[in-house]
């Protein structure tokens, strides 16, 4: 082994988080709820957050920015990029690029959401790759779990009433 080889790099299960929900809406139902952007302000952050801007050019390499503000009034930019986009099925998305290819100053993450049918709902998988594991660990202590699941519950009796 050459000194100047890079370590192995860190097995992709010890990168991710995974959120897995099941809805009472079908998957054309929650598809939608997280690709209108006046829908996605009523559920993306959680409570008492909200969203204040909502631009999504929702197509492989199209653009993404969702703003949320915090209940003090301080807003947070999260521009991002689609990178796959399958009607009523899955969207990929990273912060990895703010715009048009552009590198983000910090690539933070790969979030993949799917939406599978089941019986006649939704199961609802949000998987968040990140690049270390130092990154997963700091997103989980954000309150991943807390945080995501808070949203999926609002996505989910969101798509119920649509």
């Amino acid at each position: 082994m050459s000194e100047f080889a890079a370590p192995p790099p860190t097995p992709i299960e010890q990168r991710e988080l995974i959120l897995t929900r099941i809805f009472k809406a079908p998957p054309a139902k929650v598809y939608r709820a997280w690709t209108e952007p006046e829908l996605v302000k009523q559920w993306f952050a959680p409570a008492p957050w909200t969203i204040s801007k909502v631009e999504y050019d929702l197509r492989p390499g199209g653009a993404s920015l969702v703003v949320m503000r915090s209940p003090e009034g301080h807003e947070f930019a999260n521009p991002g990029l689609f990178l796959e986009v399958v009607k009523n099925q899955k969207l990929v998305f990273t912060d990895a690029f703010a715009k048009a290819w552009q590198p983000s100053e910090k690539a933070f993450m790969v979030a993949t959401v799917t939406f599978e049918d089941h019986d006649g709902g939704t199961k609802y998988t949000a998987r968040a790759q990140h690049w270390s594991a130092a990154d997963r660990e700091t997103h989980e202590k954000m309150g991943f779990h807390e945080g995501w699941g808070q949203c999926a519950d609002q996505l989910a009796a969101l798509a119920a009433r649509l």
